[in-house]
């Protein structure tokens, strides 16, 4: 198993590397200039406009400048970001327990409600169970996660009163009236993501449990006389999760992508606001370090995903 997983990174870093420049080159020949507010503001002298020039390298050619950028941050230096005047790493570090508490909470809620309600679907199929599970489902990943998020607070928030809309990371308590608070204000965005992701998963198990459930090593297993509920659990969920995995692992980067919009409605100070900020005061460090991050996403979830495979069905061998 480690040396798979170390052959697994070492075939990733020429990928990451990739994706870094072209990110790096896409970000660099984008319009706009990172200094451009000094240049329009008469109170700094144009001498010191061209030495912080100078000192970040702004002018220097691409390959020279996205070298000193890999180098910096293989050395744990992420730059420094030119809006909030702090190092991108610090930056990234404050916002990314949030992030991680909204977006883990969401795919917990999706499946905990996806996993039981596909399985129970793929099992009794066309029945009024799985016609009232199939409706639902297209409706939930029918509706954009805006305007379900709008929807949500115009009722709690804005009619009923019951949760906040905007979500705070300095609340001015501490103890349980500060886990009650936190927990509150995260419903609805936690709602908003979990149940968009639970409608798609839906859908995915219960076609995976109604490939599984024909196969003959189910059919054989029923006729051995073992219990319907260890046939469920033992033969049909285990082999049905193999293709939920890889759904899972791979939608991973777009559920933070998604966040973005959330976190935008419910003012979450997360990674997601984070990027949006960013990239309305065109500041490149840290655009450049929030999209390499979720480009590492897709590389550790995809991994995540062959290491369960491994799990869920013993026939795959990490040689």
């Amino acid at each position: 198993m480690g040396k798979y997983i170390l052959r697994r990174l070492i075939i990733a870093l020429p990928s990451l590397f990739g994706i870094s420049l072209i990110l790096f080159v896409l970000l660099a020949l984008a319009p706009g200039d990172p200094f451009g507010e000094l240049a329009s503001n008469a109170n700094i002298p144009p001498e010191v406009q061209a030495a912080l020039r100078v000192k970040f390298g702004i002018d220097d050619p691409i390959l020279v400048r996205y070298l000193r950028w890999l180098v910096a941050m293989l050395h744990g230096d992420w730059g420094f970001s030119f809006a909030s005047r702090i190092d991108v790493d610090q930056l990234i570090l404050q916002r990314v327990p949030t992030t991680l508490f909204v977006v883990g909470s969401s795919q917990i809620l999706a499946l905990a409600i996806a996993l039981p309600v596909g399985v129970y679907a793929g099992m009794r199929p066309y029945s009024i169970f799985d016609q009232i599970a199939n409706a639902l489902a297209f409706v939930g990943f029918s509706l954009p996660t805006f305007f379900t998020g709008l929807l949500l607070i115009l009722v709690f928030s804005v009619n009923l009163g019951w949760l906040p809309f905007v979500y705070r990371a300095d609340i001015a308590a501490t103890g349980w009236h500060l886990y009650w608070e936190t927990f509150k204000q995260a419903i609805m965005p936690v709602a908003v993501l979990g149940l968009f992701q639970t409608a798609s998963y839906t859908r995915y198990v219960r076609s995976a449990v109604l490939d599984v459930i024909r196969l003959d090593y189910v059919t054989t297993a029923r006729s051995k006389g073992i219990g319907e509920g260890k046939v469920v659990i033992k033969h049909v969920v285990r082999n049905a999760l193999i293709p939920v995995v890889t759904l899972v692992a791979l939608q991973m980067p777009a559920v933070f992508g998604g966040a973005i919009v959330t976190e935008q409605i419910f003012r979450i100070p997360g990674i997601g606001s984070l990027l949006i900020t960013a990239i309305l005061a065109n500041d490149t460090p840290v655009i450049m370090a929030v999209t390499f991050v979720f480009a590492c996403l897709v590389v550790i979830f995809n991994l995540l995903a062959d290491i369960i495979y491994g799990w869920l069905d013993p026939r795959i061998s990490y040689r």
